[in-house]
């Protein structure tokens, strides 16, 4: 006769326990800390000064040389606006992540993250980029067709980029990231090759100069993929090394380049000078005329 206690003794051990606690009831709320917005008020604080360095440069020269001066000094200034508005919690807003977890034997759980997602920062680089990028083109003289290509490759590839930030499905985010990063190779095609080989039928110094300063913004924006890739895109980094990270690569990109651009171009002999409109306005050359001058009334 069989013992039921015996019994039960002998199959205690295959009796699964009960967890004492389930996961995924808490959400985990990724956000910044005290360290991550003093970074933001210390570029806030960079950005503000750059730009003012950059207006008081463009006085300094003649209106019709003052077009590299405007356009960085616009780049460092919506950098500026950008960081107020992060720094303060104006352009923030957070993504809602839920993981599935699937264990054998019980039901599936759900972790629910809540990520800050700093959505000014792609406004910044939707207008400060492509004035980046008129910088650079100007510089080599790219025509005016390569120089449309390369500015709406490089909107395509901040607006892709914020889709993917906040696409809540994992597929779906990495196909606007990998749209991003093909629209990114556009711009490296303009830079690199077109701008490089116009660049090179200049003088040499301004070719010298546009493959230094080109090549080091092509290597600043390689990074910043990369830094999505391991912070909005993996989260396998914190918000505040993300705003660290960002931090680092928007101060080289944008004052460290303005500053550069400016002073080496500023000491070329033959620096670009914009007659007409740019320095005249709307004169004798832009008025809309009817009819020949000499004709009678």
């Amino acid at each position: 006769m069989i013992d039921p206690v015996e019994e039960f003794k002998k199959h205690a051990g295959d009796v699964v326990p009960l967890p004492t606690a389930v996961p995924g009831n808490t959400p985990i709320y990724q956000t910044a800390s005290a360290t991550g917005h003093r970074a933001l008020w210390v570029v806030f604080v960079i950005m503000l000064l750059s730009s003012l360095a950059f207006y008081i440069m463009a006085f300094r020269v003649p209106v019709q040389k003052r077009l590299f001066h405007i356009l960085t000094a616009f780049i460092t200034t919506f950098a500026t606006l950008s960081y107020y508005a992060m720094a303060v919690g104006d352009g923030v807003g957070k993504n809602k992540i839920t993981i599935k977890h699937t264990e054998k034997h019980f039901p599936d759980t759900y972790d629910v993250i809540y990520r800050e997602v700093y959505w000014a920062r792609y406004v910044d680089w939707s207008l400060t980029t492509p004035l980046l990028l008129l910088d650079l083109c100007f510089l080599a003289g790219l025509n005016g067709a390569s120089i449309v290509v390369a500015v709406v490759a490089d909107i395509i590839m901040i607006l892709t980029g914020l889709f993917a930030a906040f696409t809540v499905d994992e597929s779906p985010k990495w196909g606007w990231y990998a749209m991003a990063c093909i629209a990114y190779l556009v711009v490296i095609y303009q830079l690199a090759l077109n701008g490089r080989q116009v660049a090179m039928q200049k003088n040499k110094k301004t070719a010298t100069f546009f493959a230094a300063i080109g090549g080091f913004t092509l290597i600043l924006w390689t990074i910043y993929p990369i830094i999505w890739g391991i912070a909005d895109g993996s989260r396998n980094i914190n918000v505040d090394s993300e705003i660290i990270a960002y931090a680092v690569l928007d101060i080289l990109a944008k004052p460290v380049f303005g500053f550069w651009l400016l002073f080496t171009h500023d000491n070329m002999s033959d620096s670009a000078s914009i007659e007409g409109f740019w320095a005249n306005g709307l004169g004798k050359e832009g008025t809309l005329r009817v009819g020949d001058d000499d004709e009678g009334a």
